[in-house]
C-alpha cells in the first residue's frame, strides 16, 4: 500500500474493495460546490472510493454530482432512503438517480430503521424495502443495506436481517458506546449473522465525545466530537483495528482531513487503558442511553 493511502478490504459480498474509510456524504449537507471540490480533492489524496450520501442530506447528492461526472466509476455509490412505503421509497430512488446524475447506485440503504412501528411498514408488503428490491430487479441498485442510531439498533438490526437477507448495514461503534454492556452484546451478535452471510458492516461515530447538551455547536456534526490529532488518532485506530468493518467519516468536512490522515496511518489497536485514559481526560459520554 502506498504512504497515505488508506487500506482496502472487500465490502461485504458486493464485490468491490472499498477503503476501510467511507465517506460519509452528510458533511455536505450545507456546503458549497467549491467547498465540496475542495473536499473531493482530501479523498482522492488518500485513495477513498466509496461514498455514502442520502436523500435527505440537505445538497449531498446535488454536491457529488459533478465528481461522479469527473471519475466516472471511480467510487462506489451508496444513498439512502428514509421514506417507508413503497411509493415514497421508489420517488426517492428515481430522484436521488436524477439529482446525482447517474442510471444506477451500487448500495440503497433503508435509513435509520429504528423505530418499531416504521419497521413494521418498511418492511411489509407495499413497504420501502418492496421498492428497493423492484429497483434492484430492473437495474438500478446493486445492493440493498439498512441503517440506524441509537442504543437499540444493534438488536433493531438482528430482526432487520431475520427478516430480509441485507448486504450491509450501519451502526455506531467506538470506544463508549462499546462500554455499555446491552449494545455490546447486540453488536457482536449482528457482527457475527454479518460474517457469516458476508454483509458489510459499516461502522459510524467513531470521533463522538459527548452530546452538545446546549453547548455551542462548534462542527457540523451533532455531536461534540474530539478535534485533537492524536484523540482522533486513538478513536480512529481502536474501530479500525477490529478486522472486517468500515468507518464512515463524520458529517463534518473539516474534520475529514484528521480522520483520513489517522486512518492512513494505523498500525495497532490502542490499548485499554490508553482509551480508558483519553475517555476520563475528554468526559467523553454515550451519545445513546
Amino acid at each position: 500500500m502506498e504512504k497515505g493511502m488508506i487500506a482496502k478490504q472487500f465490502f461485504g459480498r458486493t464485490g468491490h474493495e472499498s477503503t476501510r474509510t467511507v465517506f460519509g456524504g452528510a458533511s455536505l449537507s450545507r456546503v458549497t460546490q467549491d467547498e465540496a471540490d475542495r473536499t473531493l480533492e482530501v479523498l482522492l489524496r488518500y485513495g477513498v472510493n466509496h461514498l455514502d450520501v442520502a436523500a435527505s442530506y440537505g445538497d449531498a447528492e446535488l454536491r457529488i454530482a459533478p465528481w461522479l461526472k469527473r471519475h466516472p466509476g471511480r467510487f462506489f455509490l451508496a444513498t439512502k432512503t428514509g421514506s417507508r412505503t413503497y411509493d415514497a421509497a421508489k420517488r426517492d430512488i428515481h430522484n436521488s438517480l436524477k439529482r446525482m446524475g447517474v442510471e444506477r447506485v451500487d448500495l440503497i440503504q433503508l435509513h435509520n430503521l429504528a423505530d418499531p412501528i416504521e419497521w413494521d411498514i418498511a418492511l411489509s408488503p407495499k413497504g420501502a424495502l418492496e421498492a428497493c428490491i423492484e429497483a434492484r430487479e430492473q437495474g438500478l441498485v446493486r445492493f440493498i443495506g439498512v441503517t440506524g442510531h441509537g442504543a437499540q439498533i444493534a438488536a433493531t438490526h438482528l430482526r432487520s436481517l431475520e427478516r430480509f437477507n441485507f448486504d450491509s448495514v450501519l451502526l455506531p461503534y467506538n470506544y463508549i458506546t462499546m462500554q455499555n454492556s446491552y449494545y455490546a452484546a447486540a453488536f457482536e451478535r449482528v457482527a457475527a449473522v454479518c460474517n457469516e452471510r458476508n454483509a458489510a458492516m459499516l461502522t459510524i461515530k467513531s470521533i463522538a465525545r459527548r452530546p452538545w447538551w446546549g453547548r455551542e455547536h462548534a462542527h457540523a456534526t451533532w455531536y461534540e466530537p474530539f478535534e485533537d490529532q492524536r484523540d482522533i488518532d486513538a478513536a480512529v485506530h481502536w474501530v479500525l483495528a477490529r478486522p472486517g468493518i468500515f468507518l464512515a467519516t463524520p458529517g463534518d468536512i473539516h474534520l475529514l482531513p484528521k480522520v483520513l490522515d489517522a486512518a492512513s496511518r494505523l498500525v495497532s489497536a490502542p490499548d485499554e487503558a490508553a482509551m480508558r485514559e483519553q475517555s476520563e481526560r475528554l468526559e467523553t459520554l454515550p451519545l445513546f442511553v
